[in-house]
């Protein structure tokens, strides 16, 4: 009989990673200042996550099968809430760039064993089931790290934030430490450069490696560049962090969808092609009303994309390679997180948040009609 894990602990543990990046964000202004130096300076210790978190994903990926799931999981957590308080106490900039670096590494061990984990316990469409309650809570992340962020730095800087991260880090550190299962059933030996080079040639890996980053990226997006769209239609900063609450709704709503879908043994095509659908509808929704406040109502279709596909794309992508369920999910995760990494980078160049959307929505629906 397989081990399963508590879902609220998987929950908490997929959300936490991107708690940590996007709780970040409302402090880049407190960091400038304590640390005299420039925004664009400050912004290099976000920048530098994503780099050091795919480097992570690999790392914990590949221990889960040689170590086991549960011990690798508690030296991430370690290592994170080591460098977390480094960050908090030091007075170097150039420190606390490392210690965001140590951060993201560290924190990694949450995304890739956490999917590893569910792997090992679930299958087939009880699967997606569990990873539409997931999808749900990746969703929601955001917009608990941009609200709890915006708080804790209006009431003491950065300082509270990390410290705020520490805490956090710990209690998980408390809990799995005393809760978490083993769901390995047998160490695995893998050959990390021949692994790598069959999912290269899995058409199967690579089409849901760029879902998976399309519909990121049109999530994500909105983070990025809605706060700048808010400012030049003379809206406040905090009225932007209050439209997660309008982005975590529509996420719920996605989310329930999908579960009522699964339920009546809805097709996972024709739940892609839904996703699809949707993104589309938010995409031209965003582009036409983006000069006005109304383009929010047009993002929830996008939010809602992302909860019904994410869950679907991510039950499936791995079906052929569980007796690496770590190093497969390692190489898988790497392959989307530097798409997802790309994919923004563009998007700061192109500032335009109704292009980008449209160019997801083009690539989703031509990539998700192939998929097939």
């Amino acid at each position: 009989m397989k081990t399963k894990p508590s879902l609220g602990l998987m929950v908490v543990m997929l959300m936490f990673p991107q708690i940590v990046e996007t709780i970040y964000s409302p402090a880049l202004g407190s960091i400038a200042d304590a640390f005299s130096v420039s925004y664009a300076q400050a912004a290099q210790t976000l920048s530098v996550y994503f780099v050091a978190f795919a480097l992570g994903v690999v790392t914990w990926g590949v221990m889960a099968d040689k170590l086991g799931r549960r011990p690798t999981m508690l030296i991430g957590l370690v290592i994170y809430s080591c460098s977390a308080l480094v960050a908090m106490q030091t007075l170097s900039f150039t420190v606390l760039i490392l210690a965001r670096v140590m951060s993201a590494f560290g924190i990694a061990v949450g995304s890739v064993v956490t999917q590893t984990m569910l792997r090992d316990a679930f299958d087939g469409n009880e699967l997606a089931k569990v990873f539409s309650l997931m999808g749900m809570g990746i969703a929601l992340s955001p917009v608990v790290g941009m609200l709890l962020g915006g708080y804790l730095t209006s009431a003491g800087g950065y300082h509270y934030v990390f410290l705020a991260l520490t805490t956090m880090a710990l209690a998980l550190f408390v809990y799995n430490l005393l809760k978490l299962p083993e769901t390995q059933t047998e160490n695995q030996s893998v050959n990390l450069r021949d692994l790598t080079v069959r999912m290269v040639k899995d058409p199967q890996v690579i089409i849901s490696a760029v879902l998976v980053a399309l519909y990121n990226i049109a999530l994500f997006s909105y983070y990025q560049l809605g706060a700048f769209r808010f400012s030049e239609l003379g809206l406040s900063a905090e009225l932007f962090g209050y439209s997660g609450i309008a982005l975590g709704l529509a996420t719920l709503m996605g989310s329930y969808v999908n579960k009522v879908l699964l339920t009546r043994n809805a097709s996972q095509h024709s739940l892609l092609l839904l996703s699809a659908l949707l993104l589309a509808g938010g995409a031209v929704g965003v582009y036409v009303m983006l000069d006005t406040l109304y383009f929010v109502v047009a993002m929830m279709l996008v939010v809602m994309s992302f909860g019904i596909a994410i869950p679907n794309i991510l039950s499936s992508a791995l079906v052929d390679y569980k007796q690496y369920a770590g190093s497969a999910g390692a190489v898988f995760g790497l392959l989307y997180y530097l798409m997802i990494g790309s994919g923004l980078a563009l998007t700061g160049f192109v500032q335009n948040l109704g292009y980008v959307l449209l160019a997801c929505s083009v690539v989703t629906s031509m990539v998700t009609l192939s998929r097939r």
